[in-house]
């Protein structure tokens, strides 16, 4: 199977969040012609969900920005490497693995990019004891989960005529103030301001309201209580309201890092290990399945969800390869 054609193949078929039963129907079929038995269940794709190890990553998708191209090296276009390029490398990988001789368990999840219902409803059937999450590392162990708020801050003001602005309280300028104390008096989190939004191009008025996204990401030490319990006081009650759309809290994985290592030391691999600050599907398998997970795969985080987004055809066969060599450690 040339890995740029089933590549293009996955990423040619529109996938985004709720929307995955194409890519699953394909998933299925595919994988019924490499002779293994898949199923969906609560609209993920499953193999031996069984297993206690599984290797998992997601079929959906960010909104499509740009299309599939190949200029020898990279593929480029959304999902080629959020995550696409995983579902490639484990396809690859099982293209050489006798169905017979398969000893771990393969989940594509649905609904990573919204709000991960497909990693919890497969966590109430299933309690895997270790994981890879394959997510774009850039080959590198991502044994470290951070964890994370997302908070949505609304701003509360007085409008007023835009030409008389002190005769009111612009609430646009809450917000920037708020966000610039958040990233001066925050120091030991990642803090990612992602929209401010507020007023009408139409009105010429201060407004009344703004509201913001902010996500803040820590490492496994600092808990996500007392993280957003420091937020607060940064956020007065009568000025503004903040509504937590998600908290967790981060963790270090040990016994499937190492099995992951070790297949990467057999095939010669230089060895890297990272963090990865952006919530994965390894947080609903830790917290509802006490699953030691890593995350790891091809691609770079910082181009996902943008035009830019691309990966090294190289590395979605290394990654293959990985998972292959993995699979003859699991005998022992």
């Amino acid at each position: 199977m040339d890995p740029v054609h089933i590549l293009e193949r996955l990423s040619n078929i529109e996938s985004s969040s709720k929307r995955e039963d194409k890519l699953a129907s394909f998933l299925i079929n595919h994988l019924k012609n490499l002779g293994y038995n898949s199923f969906t269940e609560y609209s993920n794709v499953l193999l031996s969900p069984e297993k206690e190890f599984i290797i998992a990553t997601h079929m959906d998708t960010f909104k499509v920005l740009s299309p599939f191209s190949f200029d020898g090296e990279y593929a480029y276009g959304t999902g080629v490497c959020d995550a696409k390029a995983s579902i490639a490398a484990i396809l690859l990988a099982l293209e050489r693995i006798d169905s017979k001789e398969l000893n771990f368990g393969i989940a594509f999840f649905c609904d990573e990019e919204d709000s991960g219902s497909g990693s919890e409803n497969f966590c109430r059937v299933y309690k895997p004891k270790m994981a890879i999450i394959m997510e774009p590392t850039n080959m590198r162990i991502a044994n470290v989960q951070y964890g994370g708020l997302e908070l949505k801050v609304k701003a509360k003001g007085v409008s007023a005529h835009g030409a008389v602005p002190k005769m009111g309280d612009n609430a646009i300028e809450k917000c920037i103030t708020a966000a610039h104390s958040l990233l001066t008096n925050i120091k030991d989190a990642i803090i990612s301001v992602q929209y401010i939004k507020g007023g009408d191009p139409e009105d010429y008025v201060v407004p009344d309201e703004c509201e913001m996204r902010v996500e803040l990401f820590f490492n496994p030490d600092a808990k996500a209580e007392l993280v957003l319990a420091r937020v607060k006081e940064l956020f007065p009650q009568n000025e503004f309201e903040v509504t937590v759309k998600e908290a967790y809290d981060g963790f270090v994985s040990s016994r499937a890092s190492a099995l992951l290592e070790k297949a990467m030391k057999k095939l010669g691999c230089q060895i890297e290990f990272s963090d990865m600050p952006s919530w994965t599907d390894a947080v609903n398998l830790y917290k509802y399945a006490d699953c030691d997970s890593v995350i790891f795969g091809p691609g770079e985080l910082h181009l996902c969800h943008t035009k830019y987004e691309r990966v090294r055809i190289k590395d979605v066969e290394l990654a293959a390869n990985i998972l292959i060599t993995l699979n003859t450690l699991l005998l022992y």
